[in-house]
């Protein structure tokens, strides 16, 4: 009787260690799909904040004509100056001067880099594309999304004076090329040959996870390296 039960466990454990294995990697799929979703939210809502700002500065531009009037008449050009300079920074918070070819890169690019210079982080961006991508709208937003979301949590953890992102976005040949390089505070950790988060939260890891998961969704190539203070990532996808 002890054997026929020994029998019957050691039949029953590959099956109750599939159904595990199962239920482990279902939630997993189900946390990185929330991720997504939610990602995907904050990055059009990110968009919509930028479009919003940029609709009401332009229906106060009437408006900032007739001051500007109203001090050249006046001949107060000093005053008339100090306008100047504070409506040209207040235009620069939310210039959408970045034109890459794709309207759907240029939102998200613009969003993201009206949010990375509130941080006082120098930017070198440099982006020409295709009009034409074959890249699903969702997936571009997940993929760029996360690389400068990454960049600018790194750029974080160091002194403002230290803080840039440098982006470069362009066709190779018959490829997509993206690079992004960032400083960072020299803390990295590594794991199988990979690199991994160095963030505690609930989205422990899943932006790379996301990253890598688009790159294999369109048979593109990626890189990640190092050198100290510096971090750099280049994509390829083919076109």
């Amino acid at each position: 009787m002890n054997w026929l039960l020994i029998f019957l466990i050691i039949l029953a454990v590959p099956a109750a260690m599939t159904g595990i294995h199962f239920y482990i990697r279902r939630s997993v799929e189900q946390q990185i799909a929330r991720y997504q979703n939610d990602l995907t939210e904050k990055h059009c809502q990110e968009v919509d904040n930028l479009y919003r700002q940029t609709r009401g500065w332009r229906h106060d531009f009437k408006n900032h004509l007739q001051t500007m009037q109203a001090y050249l008449e006046m001949g107060q050009t000093k005053q008339l100056q100090n306008y100047l300079r504070e409506l040209t920074e207040d235009y620069n918070t939310i210039d959408i001067a970045l034109r890459t070819g794709n309207s759907m890169l240029d939102a998200i690019l613009n969003s993201k880099l009206s949010i990375i210079r509130e941080k006082d982080i120098r930017t070198d961006v440099t982006a020409a594309v295709p009009s034409s991508l074959p890249i699903a709208d969702v997936d571009l937003s997940v993929m760029i999304g996360n690389l400068l979301d990454n960049a600018m949590e790194a750029c974080m953890k160091v002194p403002p004076q230290q803080r840039f992102i440098r982006l470069y976005i362009a066709r190779a040949k018959e490829n997509l090329y993206i690079y992004v390089m960032n400083s960072a505070d020299g803390t990295y950790r590594r794991g199988g040959g990979h690199y991994l988060t160095t963030k505690l939260s609930d989205s422990h890891g899943y932006g790379l996870q996301r990253i890598d998961k688009v790159i294999q969704k369109y048979k593109g190539y990626r890189t990640r390296e190092n050198e100290g203070n510096v971090f750099a990532t280049e994509v390829l996808i083919p076109l």
